[in-house]
């Protein structure tokens, strides 16, 4: 009998131990966002450290500037700080000089920079298509061109030149200032002294609009006009109103006969020798920047009209018919320029306005 109990004893114990070995454990739940020693999670990339400097031609108060500093802030944000660009306004990096900024640009001197078409014309004379007389009435047609095959025939003609273009900025559409007197047909241009940028065209084209046309460095403009060395001058509404060019003219005729595009250019070598990765953040935030910069320009552009009203200046808004007359005068520009910047390009601008 007691064999038999201490039997039975010992099997229970066995069965016992069996049950607690076969019994689950707890396991601890895994972290499912790995941390580093800090406690924040990894970022996705790895981007290395970078400090590059960006060029505009205008000052610091402009819609360029603000613009630049848009994009070095977002690129900073999205690199976490790793990738630094300072912004110089008024083409401190070349001494003044437009197009000695493009050069720096196109060599990597400078690794970036906001630059005009119209200074880039100097170098390349198929940029000039985007300043032809009336080619682009207006901001709905030059959102279109630029951001589709007109646009994309740009920036190849860009990496041409050793620059990797980001997308297009707006310096806005030129108007005419003078002192003489108003301005609506093409009559009342006839002998008119007025300052243009250094290009051919833009020379040429005044000339067969009767006036006379005379290039100059825009840092002297206001006092060649203040002293009466040239009747007026043409640009868009913030550097007008910027430059304080209300001060020393009369009349302003709003006719929208050139529209001036800038372009964020990075340098080629430079763009090439980032990471995918980089390359997508430069892009991206470009995008973000320039729509910044257009907005902001043409806020400033809306608000300069009633400014320079009540500066005093006479403000003359061409109507479809009179800007008709000057337009019909331009037939012998786009017949020797549409050589020069190559009838394909002139055309996809062409089919833009349509």
């Amino acid at each position: 009998m007691k064999n038999r109990l201490a039997l039975l004893l010992a099997l229970v114990m066995v069965l016992s131990l069996f049950a607690i070995g076969c019994a689950p454990k707890d396991e601890p739940t895994p972290d499912p966002t790995p941390a580093t020693e800090t406690g924040d999670a990894e970022p996705a990339f790895e981007f290395p450290s970078m400090k590059l400097n960006m060029s505009v031609s205008t000052s610091d108060i402009s819609s360029w500037y603000k613009g630049a500093v848009k994009f070095s802030e977002l690129v900073s944000e999205k690199t976490d700080g790793k990738v630094k660009i300072t912004v110089f306004p008024n083409e401190q990096l070349s001494g003044g000089s437009q197009t000695k900024g493009i050069e720096q640009l196109q060599s990597g001197v400078t690794d970036l920079s906001y630059h005009s078409t119209i200074i880039y014309s100097i170098l390349d004379p198929q940029f000039g298509v985007v300043s032809l007389p009336w080619l682009l009435p207006n901001e709905e047609v030059v959102d279109r061109a630029l951001a589709g095959e007109a646009g994309d025939m740009i920036n190849a003609i860009l990496l041409e030149n050793n620059i990797k273009s980001l997308g297009f900025g707006e310096n806005g559409f030129r108007q005419i200032t003078n002192n003489r007197r108003e301005i609506r047909t093409p009559a009342d241009m006839k002998g008119m002294k007025i300052r243009v940028p250094g290009i051919k065209m833009y020379i040429d084209l005044f000339k067969e609009l009767g006036a006379d046309p005379t290039a100059m460095n825009f840092a002297e403009v206001f006092t060649s006009l203040q002293q009466d060395v040239i009747d007026g001058q043409e640009n868009p509404l913030p550097i007008i109103t910027s430059s304080k060019l209300y001060e020393v003219q009369k009349y302003i005729s709003l006719w929208n006969y050139s529209y001036d595009p800038i372009i964020l250019g990075v340098n080629l070598d430079l763009f090439n020798d980032m990471s995918p990765e980089l390359q997508q953040v430069f892009q991206d935030a470009a995008q973000e920047a320039n729509a910044y910069q257009i907005q902001l320009n043409r806020e400033e552009g809306a608000a300069a009209i009633e400014f320079l009203k009540a500066q005093g200046m006479i403000v003359t808004v061409l109507s479809d018919e009179e800007i008709a007359a000057f337009q019909d005068k331009m037939g012998p520009i786009y017949d020797k320029y549409e050589e020069i910047v190559g009838k394909e390009l002139l055309e996809a601008f062409r089919r833009a306005s349509k």
